[in-house]
């Protein structure tokens, strides 16, 4: 991408970032303080309902550009991202919002970075999104949707598995050309103006997980265009657990979002060979029972039910009932 050149006062880019953050002051702190030290107009953090004293430290931020929203009641990432982005686009209409959780961050000057770039063509560009220790953050590689695109269906046909259609190695390398892509993580997700005009905002109702798959995919299914440029970069220090490769969702309620969600987006994503597919994802899915050890029995009843809520497309469940299923010991 070129660099743009100096622009008076009048045309600069306004770009806001917004942070979701529930329980994680500490890790919230490293944050704000990464992004306030940017070159940003606005950063909005929506709480989540925190009880370890994030409130307390958020009145105590001292920065004009520094804005507060907070929920009564947690509504997960989902609900965060989807108010959050509201109050920005309706109470400050910035060119751009680059949205994240609360430990995922940009690496300094990527701001800087951004604003240098020639943004046309793109409605929206993602971030490489990297472990504290420098890995790509899996959770957060962005793909090329395969059925809609032909030499990923191929190269997954053959057995390429995630490779075929996910962003490789060698992509994430500084120097590389934008490429782009159709589904993008909400860490390090710098979204236009011209997304809420027209794909609207994240549904709410997921909670949390596959919102961001869902998202970018309506966006590129209205011909909205989404880049991944590598020289922006973000660090996403996450806590998730891997046993063997697998991740492993605890507290367990986790168990029924991420499989609901994901139901849907393949729906979204698959088109026509969704139904074929069914089988094959019923199958993998109750394989993951075995790394849970002595909860596979209660996995294999929260994934049943989401599965069947995902096939319905049945989202009017609250997070205290998704809970109470979990918590429930047969």
């Amino acid at each position: 991408m070129r660099a743009s050149p100096d622009l008076p006062d009048r045309d600069r880019l306004r770009i806001a970032a917004l942070v979701v953050t529930h329980n994680r002051q500490e890790k919230l702190r490293v944050t704000i303080a990464r992004l306030l030290a940017e070159d940003l107009d606005h950063v909005l953090v929506f709480d989540n309902a925190s009880t370890d004293g994030t409130g307390d430290y958020l009145e105590s931020v001292d920065d004009p550009r520094f804005v507060v929203m907070r929920s009564p009641e947690n509504l997960g990432g989902a609900g965060g991202f989807a108010h959050g982005l509201r109050q920005l686009v309706q109470h400050h209409d910035p060119d751009w919002i680059v949205v994240m959780d609360d430990d995922g961050r940009p690496f300094p000057g990527t701001m800087a970075r951004f604003r240098a770039l020639d943004l046309g063509g793109w409605d929206a560009l993602g971030a490489a999104v990297l472990t504290p220790s420098g890995q790509v953050c899996e959770m957060n590689r962005p793909y090329r949707n395969p059925f809609w695109r032909l030499p990923e269906f191929l190269r997954t046909l053959v057995g390429g598995g995630r490779g075929g259609f996910y962003i490789d190695d060698r992509t994430y390398d500084a120097g590389s050309d934008p490429v782009e892509i159709d589904m993008s993580s909400f860490v390090g997700l710098f979204l236009s103006r011209a997304c809420f005009a027209r794909a609207g905002y994240p549904d709410e109702r997921l909670f949390i997980y596959g919102d961001d798959q869902l998202y970018t995919l309506e966006m590129r299914r209205k011909g909205l265009r989404i880049g991944f440029l590598p020289e922006l970069r973000f660090e996403h220090d996450t806590g998730a657990v891997h046993t063997g490769g697998h991740m492993v969702l605890r507290p367990l309620w986790k168990v029924y979002y991420i499989h609901r969600n994901t139901l849907l987006a393949y729906r979204v994503a698959a088109g026509p060979w969704f139904w074929p597919l069914l089988p094959l994802l019923a199958l993998k899915w109750h394989r993951r029972a075995r790394h849970y050890g002595p909860d596979a029995a209660r996995y294999r009843r929260i994934m049943r039910r989401a599965f069947r809520d995902g096939l319905r497309r049945r989202l009017g469940l609250s997070h205290a009932e998704i809970v109470a299923l979990a918590e429930r010991r047969d």
